[in-house]
């Protein structure tokens, strides 16, 4: 298989083709360029369905000059739009994103009642098939089975399916809701596919370091087969291994002796293009701390602690104790400084006592805050609070610890008071994210959920132990979508003491 027998596949008449693609292999290239293709044919539209917002800013990229011939979208947003349009007949409100956004699996739901509605009303699918003939799939291996239904009810209403895959690359994976369908199987999938072909050529690192991208695919090949990746042998030299034990007293806080730390600061200050990968969201923060603040985090689409106050200010009804203590809350899921000692405590006193007692200094200034939720008890008032503590930190010594790691996030509260309604105001908020489709900094930490789809020069994977990557399919997975995210340079961080079995050390 090569990437000639993958283009003629693509342009095939084949109902169903399928590719396995290795990251870095030219996945993108292959389907953008497809795209293009068929685009260019004014008769032709296609649709390329991905799964994450970035992977919708790179086909954007890739595609730019075919217009509206092609349209790109995430499978939750076409899944919602369908369930908009017949949201009577699914017992859903008639705004599905907000609701699937502020439900819990809320999107899941939503994938669950459209996969059914497609099934008992084949003619929808057909009228999809018409206005998409053909469709993309990207990054499939991440679809559940009712996502999956989407994609063969189109199929069986003959539209052509182009689906690109990476077993070794699914990484959001979830127990299926009661009711819905059973997630699809690769290998059984490929056996009912009229051309199946496989990507082998390491691309990405082609113009950087081949023998990087070489050792990415073996690493893959190991992973896939339930080895170990050989840490001993072979190793090229834009792979470096770093041995350091976790210091840290508290589970997936992150630290290191100065003598075990040297390596890894050389590293991230010596490369302008750099992600410093990591699994959990817990380790994320505390690797912020760990790099003294000077990497920022990579904060993705998603704005859980957002959404999280919006909803308590929402249930708080303009009682003015429960806002001050949703603001204490996202204060401290957002960043640090803010805490209940520090400041939150007595915040929270000042409201409910009506900033009665006369103050001066820090308890002043804090008063001071909380007269904004006395003075309007609403999510402006929460907006005027946050800018003002904005402020503070920048000017006011007592404040100058406070950090807000997930800047975006807390830049997007205080928008959410330029609004008259909040939820007006979330969902014009998250519509503007979605379709500026932000990127990351230059440097930066993330975990690896959010890193998927990116790629860059230069890229730290810490810690490598065995809480992070154990020897379970969902860690492998993580691994290598981690490991492939380097171009030039990787450097894994690992421990003897408590090692990953992931790894031959």
């Amino acid at each position: 298989m090569s990437d000639a027998s993958v283009h003629t596949a693509l342009r095939s008449d084949a109902p169903l083709v399928l590719v396995e693609a290795p990251a870095g292999c030219g996945k993108t290239h292959q389907g953008a360029d497809y795209a293009c293709d068929v685009a260019a044919d004014r008769s032709n539209r296609l649709l390329i369905l991905t799964h994450t917002h970035a992977a919708c800013s790179v086909f954007a990229e890739r595609t730019r000059g075919s217009g509206s011939r092609v349209e790109i979208r995430t499978i939750d947003s076409l899944i919602a739009h369908i369930a908009t349009a017949y949201h009577l007949g699914l017992g859903l409100p008639a705004d599905v994103p907000t609701w699937a956004r502020r439900t819990p699996d809320g999107y899941r739901h939503v994938a669950l009642r459209v996969a059914a509605l497609l099934k008992r009303h084949p003619m929808i699918a057909t009228a999809l098939a018409k206005r998409y003939p053909v469709v993309i799939c990207d990054e499939h291996q991440d679809c559940s089975g009712d996502q999956h239904a989407l994609g063969m009810a189109m199929l069986d209403q003959g539209a052509r399916l182009r689906v690109f895959a990476d077993p070794v690359q699914r990484i959001f994976k979830e127990a299926p809701l009661a009711g819905s369908n059973p997630a699809h199987d690769w290998a059984t999938l490929a056996k009912q596919a009229h051309a199946f072909e496989q990507l082998d050529t390491p691309h990405r690192w082609r113009s950087g370091c081949p023998d990087l991208g070489r050792w990415t695919l073996l690493a893959r090949t190991a992973l896939k087969n339930g080895g170990k990746i050989d840490l001993r042998n072979n190793i090229p030299a834009s792979v470096s291994v770093v041995v350091a034990e976790n210091q840290a007293r508290r589970n997936m806080e992150y630290q290191l002796a100065p003598t075990d730390r040297r390596a890894i600061d050389a590293f991230t200050r010596s490369h302008a293009s750099l992600l410093v990968l990591t699994r959990y969201n817990e380790t994320a923060r505390s690797l912020r701390a760990f790099f003294n603040r000077r990497l920022p985090l990579w904060e993705g689409h998603t704005r859980s602690a957002l959404e999280k106050l919006v909803d308590a200010i929402t249930a708080g009804n303009a009682d003015c104790p429960k806002l001050a203590a949703a603001v204490v809350t996202f204060m401290n899921d957002i960043g640090k400084g803010f805490s209940p000692s520090a400041f939150g405590d007595r915040f929270e006193k000042e409201v409910r006592e009506g900033c009665t007692t006369r103050s001066r200094g820090k308890p002043a200034t804090i008063q001071e805050l909380a007269r904004f939720l006395l003075a309007e008890p609403d999510h402006r008032g929460v907006a005027k609070l946050l800018a003002r503590l904005a402020e503070l930190k920048q000017g006011d010594a007592d404040f100058a610890d406070i950090e807000m790691d997930h800047s975006r996030e807390f830049w997007e509260a205080v928008r959410l008071g330029n609004f008259e309604d909040l939820e007006a105001g979330l969902a014009e908020i998250t519509h503007r994210r979605a379709y500026g489709r932000p990127k990351p900094p230059d440097a930066a930490i993330s975990t690896i959920h959010k890193a998927k789809g990116l790629e860059c020069g230069n890229v730290v994977v810490m810690p490598c132990d065995s809480t992070t990557f154990p020897d379970r399919e969902d860690a492998r997975c993580l691994l290598y979508v981690a490991i492939s995210r380097a171009k030039e340079r990787l450097m894994l961080v690992v421990s003897r003491a408590d090692p990953s079995p992931l790894f031959q050390l």
